[in-house]
């Protein structure tokens, strides 16, 4: 078993708590469309899905052309507002310290689109914490494609196999076994009450962040 080196972390749903603001801005797309605001909770898990899905739950009925000029300008929206409530995960804070002392690297990759990336991670003051982002749009796949996740390897001078990935879909898994990676499950992240995740077949399952500390420590590193 390969000493661990870095802990990848997808975006929404595992690292940031992203459907506040997410969610806010579909709201106000939703009042700019003279309609009622939708219930929190019944947007929250497509919040790991990215806007487009977003934007489908919240106008189920929008015909293709139209969903896209809504996906536009709910973007635009986002973009204004995006750390508005978005915060760590409770806990998180608490675990990229402990890799840090533990001399193990961290890094995102994320199907997020890196004009929302970057300019997110800066406003939050956590950009300088981590060896390696890669975005959405940075290479030409995105996940479930494993290349993401072998190129934040590179990029953090770590082996593939040298690396964990975690996140809160189940593509997250798929990419992470693709590119030879053991993959954790944040159950804590935006899963839809229906969804299964054993079935996803993940090497461990967090319930909070902090569940990751004793994952690495029962591994043993190595």
């Amino acid at each position: 078993m390969a000493l661990t080196r870095a802990v990848l972390f997808d975006l929404d749903g595992t690292l940031l708590d992203t459907a506040p603001d997410m969610v806010g801005a579909l709201n106000a797309l939703r009042r700019e469309e003279s309609l009622a605001p939708m219930p929190y909770d019944s947007i929250r898990s497509a919040v790991s899905h990215g806007a487009a899905r977003v934007v489908k739950a919240g106008f189920p009925d929008a015909n293709p052309e139209a969903a896209q000029q809504l996906q536009r300008r709910f973007l635009e929206i986002y973009r204004g507002a995006l750390s508005r409530e978005t915060r760590l995960f409770p806990g998180m804070g608490a675990v990229l310290d402990a890799l840090d002392r533990l001399s193990i690297k961290s890094g995102i990759v994320t199907n997020k689109a890196a004009w929302l990336t970057e300019p997110l991670l800066e406003e939050l003051g956590l950009r300088a914490r981590f060896a390696c982002v890669v975005s959405g749009d940075t290479l030409a796949e995105r996940k479930p494609h494993p290349m993401p996740l072998l190129h934040a390897a590179a990029l953090a001078e770590v082996a593939p196999g040298e690396c964990i990935y975690v996140g809160d879909a189940e593509r997250d898994v798929q990419a992470a076994h693709a590119a030879a990676m053991p993959a954790l499950v944040a159950n804590y992240g935006y899963v839809r009450a229906d969804e299964d995740t054993r079935q996803w077949g993940g090497d461990g399952y967090l319930e909070r962040p902090l569940d990751l500390l004793d994952w690495l420590e029962a591994r043993g590193r190595s």
